[in-house]
């Protein structure tokens, strides 16, 4: 449960976590994150994209066009490089 604060109180200062997910089934989706406009720059470009990400390893899931799995999930590939989330909200400084 204390993980749960953590996280939330990481979100209201500005802070990031090493990963985070935009599906909901994932043990990585933050949904007091989520919530506020994040962004992602990997490799110094923009990303509209991405469904993951994973600071520490470098690297996010981006989905590949519009391929689907055989559950109906968005088929990804995982890029390596630097990782920056940033809320967009903030960004205007």
């Amino acid at each position: 449960m204390s993980e749960n604060n953590d996280t939330t109180n990481e979100a209201t200062e500005g802070q990031f976590p090493d990963r985070l997910s935009v599906n909901p089934s994932s043990p990585y989706y933050n949904e007091a994150i989520l919530s506020r406009d994040v962004g992602i720059r990997f490799k110094g470009a923009e990303k509209t994209n991405v469904e993951e990400y994973c600071i520490s390893e470098g690297w996010v899931r981006v989905t590949a066009g519009n391929a689907k799995d055989r559950h109906g999930n968005p088929l990804t590939i995982k890029v390596h490089g630097p990782v920056e989330p940033y809320f967009r909200d903030i960004k205007a400084s």
